[in-house]
Protein backbone atom coordinates (compact mmCIF):
# COMPACT_ATOMS: atom_id res chain seq x y z
CA UNK A 1 0.00 0.00 0.00
CA UNK A 2 1.28 3.36 -0.60
CA UNK A 3 2.00 5.14 2.17
CA UNK A 4 -0.03 8.43 2.03
CA UNK A 5 1.56 11.84 4.05
CA UNK A 6 -0.26 14.66 4.95
CA UNK A 7 -0.71 17.06 1.59
CA UNK A 8 2.69 19.10 0.49
CA UNK A 9 2.31 21.83 -1.72
CA UNK A 10 3.66 19.65 -4.59
CA UNK A 11 1.89 16.91 -4.99
CA UNK A 12 2.57 13.59 -6.66
CA UNK A 13 1.43 13.63 -10.29
CA UNK A 14 -1.71 12.13 -11.67
CA UNK A 15 0.20 9.54 -13.37
CA UNK A 16 1.99 8.35 -10.23
CA UNK A 17 -1.30 8.68 -7.55
CA UNK A 18 -3.46 6.68 -10.53
CA UNK A 19 -0.89 4.12 -10.75
CA UNK A 20 -1.27 4.20 -7.09
CA UNK A 21 -5.37 3.44 -7.11
CA UNK A 22 -4.75 7.60 -5.17
CA UNK A 23 -7.77 9.75 -5.76
CA UNK A 24 -7.57 13.88 -5.27
CA UNK A 25 -10.87 16.06 -3.89
CA UNK A 26 -11.01 19.67 -3.79
CA UNK A 27 -13.59 21.90 -2.04
CA UNK A 28 -13.81 25.44 -3.30
CA UNK A 29 -15.30 27.35 -0.43
CA UNK A 30 -16.49 30.60 -1.99
CA UNK A 31 -19.07 28.36 -4.66
CA UNK A 32 -19.02 25.20 -2.22
CA UNK A 33 -17.91 23.52 -5.60
CA UNK A 34 -16.46 20.30 -5.43
CA UNK A 35 -14.36 18.38 -7.86
CA UNK A 36 -13.09 14.62 -7.34
CA UNK A 37 -10.72 12.91 -9.58
CA UNK A 38 -11.23 10.01 -11.79
CA UNK A 39 -10.34 7.40 -8.82
CA UNK A 40 -11.89 9.49 -6.28
CA UNK A 41 -14.80 8.46 -8.14
CA UNK A 42 -14.61 5.28 -8.60
CA UNK A 43 -13.69 4.86 -5.16
CA UNK A 44 -17.70 6.20 -4.37
CA UNK A 45 -18.74 3.94 -7.04
CA UNK A 46 -20.56 6.75 -8.91
CA UNK A 47 -20.43 7.89 -13.08
CA UNK A 48 -18.63 10.54 -14.13
CA UNK A 49 -21.50 12.61 -14.42
CA UNK A 50 -22.67 12.43 -10.75
CA UNK A 51 -23.53 15.81 -9.52
CA UNK A 52 -21.41 16.46 -6.32
CA UNK A 53 -22.58 18.45 -3.83
CA UNK A 54 -21.42 19.15 -0.34
CA UNK A 55 -24.57 16.97 1.34
CA UNK A 56 -24.00 14.07 -1.33
CA UNK A 57 -20.31 14.10 -0.45
CA UNK A 58 -20.97 13.70 2.68
CA UNK A 59 -24.04 11.17 2.56
CA UNK A 60 -21.42 8.72 2.24
CA UNK A 61 -20.59 8.45 5.75
CA UNK A 62 -22.58 8.01 8.89
CA UNK A 63 -23.05 8.48 12.33
CA UNK A 64 -19.70 8.83 14.04
CA UNK A 65 -17.60 8.73 10.87
CA UNK A 66 -19.93 11.74 9.43
CA UNK A 67 -19.39 13.25 13.08
CA UNK A 68 -15.64 13.15 13.13
CA UNK A 69 -15.28 14.43 9.36
CA UNK A 70 -17.18 17.63 9.58
CA UNK A 71 -15.80 18.89 12.98
CA UNK A 72 -12.13 17.91 11.14
CA UNK A 73 -13.36 19.78 7.63
CA UNK A 74 -14.70 22.94 10.14
CA UNK A 75 -11.22 23.13 11.75
CA UNK A 76 -9.56 22.73 8.71
CA UNK A 77 -11.77 25.84 7.17
CA UNK A 78 -11.33 27.88 10.21
CA UNK A 79 -7.99 27.16 11.49
CA UNK A 80 -6.06 25.80 8.53
CA UNK A 81 -5.71 22.73 10.51
CA UNK A 82 -4.87 19.80 8.14
CA UNK A 83 -6.67 16.18 8.78
CA UNK A 84 -5.78 12.54 7.89
CA UNK A 85 -8.67 9.89 9.22
CA UNK A 86 -9.47 6.71 8.16
CA UNK A 87 -13.15 6.52 7.97
CA UNK A 88 -15.88 3.69 7.56
CA UNK A 89 -17.83 4.12 3.93
CA UNK A 90 -20.65 3.29 1.98
CA UNK A 91 -20.49 3.47 -1.51
CA UNK A 92 -23.09 4.48 -4.16
CA UNK A 93 -23.55 0.70 -4.70
CA UNK A 94 -23.92 0.12 -1.15
CA UNK A 95 -20.36 -1.62 -0.86
CA UNK A 96 -19.06 -1.15 2.66
CA UNK A 97 -15.11 0.36 2.54
CA UNK A 98 -13.02 2.25 4.95
CA UNK A 99 -11.03 5.12 3.21
CA UNK A 100 -8.35 6.96 3.75
CA UNK A 101 -9.24 10.59 3.77
CA UNK A 102 -6.53 13.83 3.82
CA UNK A 103 -7.62 17.75 4.05
CA UNK A 104 -5.01 20.61 3.73
CA UNK A 105 -6.18 24.47 3.95
CA UNK A 106 -5.52 26.21 1.32
CA UNK A 107 -4.48 29.82 2.33
CA UNK A 108 -4.74 33.14 0.43
CA UNK A 109 -4.08 36.46 2.53
CA UNK A 110 -4.25 34.56 5.72
CA UNK A 111 -8.27 33.03 4.46
CA UNK A 112 -8.80 30.07 3.68
CA UNK A 113 -10.24 29.54 0.26
CA UNK A 114 -10.26 25.97 -0.47
CA UNK A 115 -9.76 22.72 0.81
CA UNK A 116 -8.03 19.75 -1.06
CA UNK A 117 -7.02 16.63 -0.27
CA UNK A 118 -6.34 12.87 -1.22
CA UNK A 119 -8.72 9.88 -0.94
CA UNK A 120 -8.18 6.22 -0.85
CA UNK A 121 -9.76 3.08 -0.84
CA UNK A 122 -7.99 1.18 2.14
CA UNK A 123 -10.24 -1.54 2.75
CA UNK A 124 -8.27 -4.73 2.29
CA UNK A 125 -5.35 -3.18 4.82
CA UNK A 126 -8.26 -3.05 7.39
CA UNK A 127 -9.23 -5.95 6.69
CA UNK A 128 -6.02 -7.26 6.82
CA UNK A 129 -5.42 -5.09 10.25
CA UNK A 130 -8.05 -6.66 11.76
CA UNK A 131 -7.70 -10.37 11.27
CA UNK A 132 -4.53 -9.71 12.26
CA UNK A 133 -5.68 -8.33 15.64
CA UNK A 134 -8.48 -11.04 15.81
CA UNK A 135 -5.76 -13.25 15.51
CA UNK A 136 -3.54 -11.46 18.47
CA UNK A 137 -6.88 -11.47 20.56
CA UNK A 138 -7.52 -14.95 19.89
CA UNK A 139 -3.62 -15.93 21.22
CA UNK A 140 -3.89 -13.67 24.14
CA UNK A 141 -6.63 -15.25 25.09
CA UNK A 142 -5.41 -18.43 24.81
CA UNK A 143 -2.41 -17.50 26.46
CA UNK A 144 -3.96 -16.03 29.56
CA UNK A 145 -6.66 -18.45 29.50
CA UNK A 146 -5.40 -21.87 28.90
CA UNK A 147 -5.32 -24.85 31.00
CA UNK A 148 -1.61 -25.34 30.82
CA UNK A 149 1.38 -23.02 32.11
CA UNK A 150 2.14 -21.18 28.86
CA UNK A 151 5.10 -18.59 28.77
CA UNK A 152 7.03 -16.85 26.67
CA UNK A 153 11.19 -16.77 27.71
CA UNK A 154 13.81 -14.79 25.88
CA UNK A 155 16.57 -16.64 24.32
CA UNK A 156 18.66 -15.97 27.62
CA UNK A 157 16.51 -18.13 29.47
CA UNK A 158 14.75 -15.07 31.22
CA UNK A 159 10.80 -15.03 31.66
CA UNK A 160 9.38 -12.34 28.94
CA UNK A 161 5.52 -13.26 30.02
CA UNK A 162 3.92 -15.89 31.66
CA UNK A 163 0.11 -17.09 32.09
CA UNK A 164 -1.98 -17.43 35.45
CA UNK A 165 -2.23 -20.96 35.09
CA UNK A 166 1.75 -21.16 35.00
CA UNK A 167 1.87 -18.50 38.13
CA UNK A 168 -0.46 -20.62 40.36
CA UNK A 169 1.42 -23.78 39.28
CA UNK A 170 4.57 -22.83 40.61
CA UNK A 171 3.02 -20.24 43.43
CA UNK A 172 4.25 -17.30 42.04
CA UNK A 173 2.63 -13.77 41.39
CA UNK A 174 3.40 -12.51 37.53
CA UNK A 175 5.38 -9.97 38.79
CA UNK A 176 7.61 -12.21 41.02
CA UNK A 177 7.87 -15.17 38.18
CA UNK A 178 9.61 -11.85 35.53
CA UNK A 179 11.76 -11.26 37.70
CA UNK A 180 13.20 -14.77 38.08
CA UNK A 181 15.35 -16.46 35.27
CA UNK A 182 13.72 -19.86 33.66
CA UNK A 183 17.33 -21.31 34.97
CA UNK A 184 16.99 -20.69 38.79
CA UNK A 185 13.52 -22.37 39.01
CA UNK A 186 15.15 -25.30 37.10
CA UNK A 187 15.58 -28.62 39.56
CA UNK A 188 19.83 -28.93 40.50
CA UNK A 189 19.89 -32.60 38.74
CA UNK A 190 17.97 -31.33 35.35
CA UNK A 191 19.56 -27.85 34.55
CA UNK A 192 21.11 -29.48 31.23
CA UNK A 193 18.95 -31.13 30.63
CA UNK A 194 17.11 -30.48 27.26
CA UNK A 195 20.29 -28.19 26.27
CA UNK A 196 20.92 -30.08 23.38
CA UNK A 197 17.36 -29.90 21.81
CA UNK A 198 17.60 -26.23 22.00
CA UNK A 199 20.47 -25.69 20.13
CA UNK A 200 19.26 -28.33 17.65
CA UNK A 201 15.90 -25.55 17.10
CA UNK A 202 18.34 -22.52 17.21
CA UNK A 203 19.80 -24.32 14.17
CA UNK A 204 16.64 -25.00 12.48
CA UNK A 205 17.62 -29.06 12.75
CA UNK A 206 14.00 -29.43 14.66
CA UNK A 207 10.69 -27.52 14.55
CA UNK A 208 10.09 -28.22 18.37
CA UNK A 209 11.32 -29.71 21.14
CA UNK A 210 9.68 -31.91 23.86
CA UNK A 211 11.56 -32.30 27.44
CA UNK A 212 10.65 -34.05 30.75
CA UNK A 213 12.14 -32.61 33.55
CA UNK A 214 11.78 -30.74 37.67
CA UNK A 215 11.24 -27.44 38.56
CA UNK A 216 11.30 -26.29 42.14
CA UNK A 217 8.22 -24.37 43.29
CA UNK A 218 8.19 -21.30 45.45
CA UNK A 219 7.23 -23.51 48.48
CA UNK A 220 10.12 -25.86 47.74
CA UNK A 221 8.01 -28.46 46.12
CA UNK A 222 9.37 -30.77 43.29
CA UNK A 223 7.18 -29.94 39.78
CA UNK A 224 7.30 -32.69 37.40
CA UNK A 225 6.97 -31.03 33.92
CA UNK A 226 6.29 -31.63 30.23
CA UNK A 227 7.77 -29.06 28.55
CA UNK A 228 7.24 -28.42 24.83
CA UNK A 229 8.84 -25.50 23.69
CA UNK A 230 8.98 -24.13 19.99
CA UNK A 231 11.27 -21.03 18.50
CA UNK A 232 9.76 -17.71 17.07
CA UNK A 233 12.03 -15.78 14.19
CA UNK A 234 11.38 -12.43 12.48
CA UNK A 235 10.95 -11.62 9.03
CA UNK A 236 14.51 -11.97 8.85
CA UNK A 237 14.53 -15.52 9.73
CA UNK A 238 16.55 -14.31 12.86
CA UNK A 239 15.47 -16.13 16.70
CA UNK A 240 13.48 -13.98 18.84
CA UNK A 241 12.05 -15.75 21.29
CA UNK A 242 10.58 -19.32 22.60
CA UNK A 243 7.48 -19.90 23.50
CA UNK A 244 7.16 -22.51 25.63
CA UNK A 245 3.99 -24.91 26.88
CA UNK A 246 4.54 -26.08 31.01
CA UNK A 247 2.32 -29.28 31.71
CA UNK A 248 2.74 -30.37 35.32
CA UNK A 249 2.62 -34.14 35.32
CA UNK A 250 3.35 -34.54 39.12
CA UNK A 251 0.74 -36.43 39.77
CA UNK A 252 1.10 -38.74 36.93
CA UNK A 253 4.89 -39.29 37.87
CA UNK A 254 4.01 -40.19 41.68
CA UNK A 255 1.30 -42.43 40.51
CA UNK A 256 3.79 -44.39 38.21
CA UNK A 257 6.56 -44.71 41.21
CA UNK A 258 3.55 -45.91 42.91
CA UNK A 259 2.73 -48.68 40.65
CA UNK A 260 6.08 -49.30 39.71
CA UNK A 261 6.74 -50.06 44.02
CA UNK A 262 3.45 -51.97 43.69
CA UNK A 263 4.76 -54.03 40.85
CA UNK A 264 8.03 -54.88 42.22
CA UNK A 265 6.64 -55.93 45.61
CA UNK A 266 4.09 -58.07 43.69
CA UNK A 267 7.04 -59.79 41.57
CA UNK A 268 8.94 -60.46 44.49
CA UNK A 269 5.76 -61.92 46.20
CA UNK A 270 5.49 -64.03 42.96
CA UNK A 271 8.48 -65.01 42.94
CA UNK A 272 8.25 -66.36 46.69
CA UNK A 273 5.01 -67.94 46.20
CA UNK A 274 6.00 -69.32 43.04
CA UNK A 275 8.94 -70.83 44.88
CA UNK A 276 7.09 -71.77 47.76
CA UNK A 277 4.61 -73.90 45.08
CA UNK A 278 7.92 -75.64 43.60
CA UNK A 279 9.24 -76.63 46.91
CA UNK A 280 5.75 -77.51 48.34
CA UNK A 281 5.17 -79.54 45.04
CA UNK A 282 8.56 -81.09 44.96
CA UNK A 283 8.06 -82.13 49.07
CA UNK A 284 4.74 -83.67 47.83
CA UNK A 285 6.29 -85.79 45.18
CA UNK A 286 8.94 -87.43 47.39
CA UNK A 287 6.57 -87.84 49.96
CA UNK A 288 3.53 -89.85 48.38
CA UNK A 289 6.23 -91.65 46.33
CA UNK A 290 7.58 -92.95 49.45
CA UNK A 291 4.26 -94.08 50.51
CA UNK A 292 3.81 -96.18 47.19
CA UNK A 293 7.13 -97.66 47.48
CA UNK A 294 6.70 -98.28 51.76
CA UNK A 295 3.11 -100.02 50.48
CA UNK A 296 4.53 -101.98 47.77
CA UNK A 297 7.99 -102.86 49.82
CA UNK A 298 5.37 -104.08 52.80
CA UNK A 299 2.95 -105.92 49.76
CA UNK A 300 6.59 -108.06 48.96
CA UNK A 301 7.88 -108.55 52.87
CA UNK A 302 4.81 -108.96 54.67
CA UNK A 303 1.97 -110.66 52.27
CA UNK A 304 -0.36 -111.59 55.23
CA UNK A 305 -0.49 -107.41 56.05
CA UNK A 306 -1.51 -107.02 53.01
CA UNK A 307 -4.71 -109.25 52.84
CA UNK A 308 -6.19 -106.71 55.59
CA UNK A 309 -9.44 -105.15 53.99
CA UNK A 310 -7.78 -101.85 54.86
CA UNK A 311 -4.72 -102.51 52.89
CA UNK A 312 -6.74 -101.83 49.16
CA UNK A 313 -8.09 -98.63 50.50
CA UNK A 314 -4.64 -97.42 51.35
CA UNK A 315 -3.48 -98.41 48.31
CA UNK A 316 -5.97 -96.35 46.44
CA UNK A 317 -6.32 -93.63 48.61
CA UNK A 318 -2.30 -93.41 48.08
CA UNK A 319 -2.39 -93.91 44.78
CA UNK A 320 -5.45 -90.93 44.36
CA UNK A 321 -2.81 -88.68 46.16
CA UNK A 322 0.02 -89.22 43.70
CA UNK A 323 -2.19 -88.28 41.65
CA UNK A 324 -3.64 -84.94 42.55
CA UNK A 325 0.23 -84.23 43.35
CA UNK A 326 1.25 -84.59 39.72
CA UNK A 327 -1.76 -82.82 38.95
CA UNK A 328 -0.28 -79.93 41.01
CA UNK A 329 2.85 -79.73 40.20
CA UNK A 330 1.99 -79.62 36.44
CA UNK A 331 -0.02 -76.72 37.70
CA UNK A 332 2.72 -75.43 39.80
CA UNK A 333 5.27 -75.29 36.77
CA UNK A 334 2.86 -74.03 33.73
CA UNK A 335 3.07 -70.23 34.00
CA UNK A 336 6.50 -70.07 34.29
CA UNK A 337 7.27 -70.58 30.83
CA UNK A 338 8.12 -67.44 29.09
CA UNK A 339 7.78 -65.44 25.35
CA UNK A 340 10.78 -67.07 24.48
CA UNK A 341 9.47 -70.60 24.89
CA UNK A 342 7.04 -69.69 21.72
CA UNK A 343 7.67 -71.61 18.58
CA UNK A 344 6.45 -71.49 14.98
CA UNK A 345 4.22 -74.51 14.75
CA UNK A 346 1.43 -74.85 11.40
CA UNK A 347 -1.94 -75.50 12.70
CA UNK A 348 -3.27 -78.05 10.58
CA UNK A 349 -0.57 -80.44 10.66
CA UNK A 350 -0.45 -79.93 14.65
CA UNK A 351 -4.22 -81.10 14.43
CA UNK A 352 -3.35 -84.18 12.16
CA UNK A 353 -1.08 -85.37 14.38
CA UNK A 354 -3.50 -84.98 17.24
CA UNK A 355 -6.47 -87.08 15.76
CA UNK A 356 -3.52 -89.64 14.68
CA UNK A 357 -3.16 -90.03 18.77
CA UNK A 358 -6.68 -90.33 19.05
CA UNK A 359 -6.99 -92.74 16.06
CA UNK A 360 -8.54 -95.74 18.57
CA UNK A 361 -11.09 -94.13 19.76
CA UNK A 362 -12.58 -92.10 16.93
CA UNK A 363 -12.46 -95.79 14.93
CA UNK A 364 -14.30 -97.28 18.48
CA UNK A 365 -16.60 -94.29 18.43
CA UNK A 366 -17.49 -94.14 14.51
CA UNK A 367 -16.70 -90.64 15.35
CA UNK A 368 -16.23 -88.02 11.94
CA UNK A 369 -13.46 -85.61 12.68
CA UNK A 370 -13.52 -82.30 10.14
CA UNK A 371 -10.50 -80.02 10.33
CA UNK A 372 -10.88 -77.40 8.36
CA UNK A 373 -8.01 -75.45 9.12
CA UNK A 374 -6.37 -73.80 6.36
CA UNK A 375 -2.63 -75.87 5.38
CA UNK A 376 -0.92 -72.45 5.86
CA UNK A 377 -1.85 -71.00 8.81
CA UNK A 378 1.05 -70.82 11.31
CA UNK A 379 0.86 -69.59 15.06
CA UNK A 380 3.72 -69.29 17.50
CA UNK A 381 2.55 -71.68 20.81
CA UNK A 382 4.46 -73.99 23.36
CA UNK A 383 3.84 -76.80 21.18
CA UNK A 384 3.29 -79.31 23.97
CA UNK A 385 0.70 -77.17 25.20
CA UNK A 386 -0.88 -76.51 21.85
CA UNK A 387 -0.98 -80.28 21.89
CA UNK A 388 -2.29 -80.64 25.46
CA UNK A 389 -4.71 -78.08 24.28
CA UNK A 390 -6.49 -79.80 21.60
CA UNK A 391 -5.84 -83.12 22.69
CA UNK A 392 -8.25 -82.62 25.85
CA UNK A 393 -11.11 -80.90 23.49
CA UNK A 394 -10.99 -83.84 20.63
CA UNK A 395 -11.19 -85.96 23.53
CA UNK A 396 -13.62 -84.50 25.83
CA UNK A 397 -16.06 -84.43 22.62
CA UNK A 398 -15.50 -88.03 21.92
CA UNK A 399 -15.93 -89.40 25.48
CA UNK A 400 -18.90 -86.98 26.12
CA UNK A 401 -20.91 -88.11 23.11
CA UNK A 402 -24.47 -88.83 22.67
CA UNK A 403 -25.51 -92.49 22.87
CA UNK A 404 -25.99 -93.95 19.92
CA UNK A 405 -25.17 -91.17 18.12
CA UNK A 406 -21.75 -91.16 15.90
CA UNK A 407 -20.02 -88.19 17.24
CA UNK A 408 -19.42 -85.05 14.73
CA UNK A 409 -16.70 -82.58 15.98
CA UNK A 410 -15.72 -79.41 13.16
CA UNK A 411 -12.68 -77.41 13.53
CA UNK A 412 -12.82 -74.25 12.20
CA UNK A 413 -10.75 -71.17 12.32
CA UNK A 414 -10.96 -67.44 12.60
CA UNK A 415 -8.54 -64.92 12.20
CA UNK A 416 -8.94 -61.33 13.93
CA UNK A 417 -5.85 -58.76 14.21
CA UNK A 418 -5.50 -59.78 17.73
CA UNK A 419 -5.97 -63.84 17.71
CA UNK A 420 -6.35 -66.83 15.69
CA UNK A 421 -9.93 -68.22 17.11
CA UNK A 422 -9.95 -72.21 17.15
CA UNK A 423 -13.47 -73.23 17.29
CA UNK A 424 -14.10 -76.87 17.89
CA UNK A 425 -17.26 -77.80 17.61
CA UNK A 426 -19.00 -81.03 18.64
CA UNK A 427 -22.65 -82.54 18.60
CA UNK A 428 -22.39 -83.81 22.01
CA UNK A 429 -24.41 -84.21 25.73
CA UNK A 430 -23.73 -80.58 25.91
CA UNK A 431 -23.59 -78.24 29.30
CA UNK A 432 -26.12 -76.50 31.19
CA UNK A 433 -24.33 -73.36 31.46
CA UNK A 434 -27.14 -72.01 33.29
CA UNK A 435 -26.02 -74.18 36.43
CA UNK A 436 -22.61 -74.78 35.66
CA UNK A 437 -21.41 -71.98 33.54
CA UNK A 438 -19.72 -69.78 36.37
CA UNK A 439 -17.68 -73.29 37.42
CA UNK A 440 -17.19 -75.10 33.91
CA UNK A 441 -13.31 -74.79 34.19
CA UNK A 442 -12.76 -74.89 37.89
CA UNK A 443 -10.49 -77.56 39.31
CA UNK A 444 -12.06 -81.02 40.31
CA UNK A 445 -15.48 -79.81 38.58
CA UNK A 446 -17.28 -82.35 36.81
CA UNK A 447 -20.70 -82.02 35.31
CA UNK A 448 -21.75 -85.97 33.70
CA UNK A 449 -21.47 -89.36 35.09
CA UNK A 450 -18.50 -90.79 33.39
CA UNK A 451 -15.99 -92.92 35.02
CA UNK A 452 -13.04 -91.15 33.53
CA UNK A 453 -13.94 -87.61 34.70
CA UNK A 454 -11.54 -85.90 36.86
CA UNK A 455 -12.38 -82.52 37.08
CA UNK A 456 -9.45 -81.45 35.88
CA UNK A 457 -8.95 -81.70 31.84
CA UNK A 458 -10.78 -78.11 31.34
CA UNK A 459 -8.89 -76.10 34.12
CA UNK A 460 -5.65 -77.51 33.30
CA UNK A 461 -6.39 -76.45 29.51
CA UNK A 462 -7.34 -72.88 30.53
CA UNK A 463 -4.48 -72.39 32.32
CA UNK A 464 -2.29 -73.40 29.17
CA UNK A 465 -4.07 -70.96 26.92
CA UNK A 466 -3.88 -68.27 29.45
CA UNK A 467 0.09 -68.98 29.80
CA UNK A 468 0.48 -68.12 26.34
CA UNK A 469 -1.73 -65.06 26.57
CA UNK A 470 -4.62 -66.49 25.08
CA UNK A 471 -8.42 -66.47 26.42
CA UNK A 472 -11.37 -69.22 25.84
CA UNK A 473 -15.13 -69.08 25.67
CA UNK A 474 -17.89 -71.65 25.23
CA UNK A 475 -21.28 -72.05 24.04
CA UNK A 476 -23.06 -75.02 24.75
CA UNK A 477 -26.70 -76.37 24.62
CA UNK A 478 -28.04 -79.67 26.32
CA UNK A 479 -28.32 -82.67 23.80
CA UNK A 480 -27.16 -80.02 20.57
CA UNK A 481 -23.28 -79.85 21.27
CA UNK A 482 -20.66 -77.44 22.19
CA UNK A 483 -18.14 -75.17 21.07
CA UNK A 484 -15.37 -74.22 22.69
CA UNK A 485 -13.49 -70.96 20.97
CA UNK A 486 -9.72 -70.75 21.66
CA UNK A 487 -8.90 -67.59 21.29
CA UNK A 488 -4.59 -67.72 20.77
CA UNK A 489 -2.21 -64.67 20.29
CA UNK A 490 -2.11 -63.60 16.58
CA UNK A 491 1.94 -62.87 16.47
CA UNK A 492 1.74 -63.13 12.27
CA UNK A 493 -0.27 -59.46 12.18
Amino acid sequence: MTNISHLNDCLPSDDLLEMAQIGTWEVELSSMTITWSKITRAIHEVNSDFEITFERATSFYKNDCLHTLLEAFDACTKFGKPYDLELNFTSAKNNQKWVRAIGKAIIEDGVCVKISGLFQDITEKTKNLKKIALREEQWRKTFDFSGIGMAIVSLEGNWLKVNTFLCDMFGYKEEEFISKNFNEMTHPDDKTIGLKLIKQLLNKDIDYAEIEKRYISKNGDIIWALLNVSLVRDDKDEPMHFVSQINNITANKLAASKIQSLLDVTTDQNARLLNFAHIVSHNLKSHSGNLVMLLDLMEHEDPEAAKNSFFPLIGTAVGHLRETVNNLNEIAFMNTKIHDDLSTVRLYNAIEKTLFSVKAIILDTKATIINEVPDGLKIKTIPAYLDSIILNFLSNALKYKKENVRPIVTLKTRVSDEYIIIDIKDNGLGIDLKRHGDKLFGMYNTFHKHKDSRGLGLFITKNQIEAIGGKIKVDSEINVGTTFSLYLKNNYK
